[in-house]
Parts: C-alpha cells; structure tokens; sequence
C-alpha cells in the first residue's frame, strides 16, 4: 500500500530485484499456448517485457542466469533488476494492457518468484545508464533476512550494498538486504557463503553469470 500510495514529493527511483524459478515445461492455458511444449525458460524469454519498460523509461540494469545456489533452501534459475523512475511507473505498468499481453509467458514459465522492492546505499547508481551487454562475468548475489541491517552490511563491506523497502512477492519471509560482489571464481561465492550467518534470519547465496550489469560497474 505504501508503494502505491507514496507522495510523489517522496517518490523517485526503485529497484525491483527478481529472482526466478522455471517450470522445466511451461504451463500454459488453453488458447494461450505456443503451438508446442517449450521450456518455462523460453517461456520468460518470450515474455521479455523491454519495449514497455522502455515506454515508460525504466530500465533492466542487472541479468544473468544463476550458476550456483551456494545458500537456501530453495535454488533459482535467473536474476532479473529493473529500475523504474518512481514508484508510480512500476504501479502503473501493472494495467497497461502491452504489459498484460505479454506477461502470459511469464506466468506460463514461472514456477515460483521473489520480487522485493530496493534502494542503493549508493545513490550514484541512480545516475547510471542502461548497461551493454558482457560475457563471462560472475557475481555473488546475497539476499539476507536478518535482525541488524546494518551488522549484515558489515559482513560484506565490500558489496554493492541495497536496503529493502519491501518484499512484494514472496513466501511470507521479508528480506531486508541485497549485496553484491564481483568474483573471479566459483570458489569465491562459495567462500563468501561460508561467511554468512543465517541465525535469526535466513538468506539466499548465489553465483550470478551476468549479461547486464551497471550494479556492480560504474
């Protein structure tokens, strides 16, 4: 309610941080599907909501598809941040009838979703533009639930850091922090792994290889 309802005096740019889950065969409706089984993979790639995000200048920052869950109990498939110019455009988006079109691929090919809703530490990344696209780029994703925001900063002093403002969609658990971290190796995401605790709280883990990135590039 908060998101929909902000002021727009007190709005401005907000992150929404996906992570996703595909069903290994898309599960379309009658009438809605493609002519043949396809993955939930390609399903999401069909859905590819670019040309509405560019209409109302938001932009995808951040994209890669998971190489390793290294912490949680659930494993995911693909990163996905788009940043909206306020709060209202990524409302709004939501009963644009472009939209609604296309997001039937993506209800089709998703298993399970997380969507939370972010700020940077670092207001500069505001200022950043659409990224082009990379090759064999890894980085350390945290996602943390934790009861010291501030101590789960600390853990990573050297992450790309985010406040969560909310969880939009999820499972009942309320995240609180997104970090990132280049890495050079599959080892140093699990090394990184290895240092979060999860006492009271919980967290995801995960090695992103990234084909868009201006989170972590200036």
């Amino acid at each position: 309610m908060f998101l929909a309802t902000r002021p727009p005096e007190e709005d401005g740019p907000i992150y929404m941080v996906n992570l996703m889950k595909y069903h290994e065969v898309a599960q379309y409706s009658d009438g809605e599907g493609v002519g043949k089984e396809i993955s939930g993979k390609e399903a999401d790639d069909r859905y590819n909501p670019s040309s509405v995000l560019n209409k109302i200048g938001a932009d995808v920052v951040f994209y890669g598809d998971v190489a390793s869950n290294n912490k949680g109990a659930e494993d995911w498939d693909r990163i996905g941040i788009v940043r909206y110019a306020t709060r209202k455009s990524f409302i709004d988006m939501q009963s644009r009838s472009d939209f609604g079109e296309k997001h039937v691929h993506k209800a089709a090919g998703m298993e399970r979703t997380t969507l939370v809703c972010c700020r940077p530490v670092d207001e500069s990344i505001d200022t950043r533009t659409r990224p082009m696209p990379l090759e064999n780029r890894l980085v350390a994703m945290v996602v943390r639930q934790s009861a010291d925001r501030d101590a789960a900063f600390a853990d990573l002093e050297e992450a790309v850091q985010f406040h969560v403002e909310g969880t939009i969609i999820g499972d009942g658990r309320k995240w609180d922090t997104v970090q990132f971290i280049p890495v050079t190796s599959p080892a140093e995401v699990e090394a990184i792994a290895q240092r979060i605790s999860i006492e009271n709280g919980d967290a995801y883990v995960m090695g992103v290889q990234v084909t868009m990135d201006s989170i972590t590039i200036a």
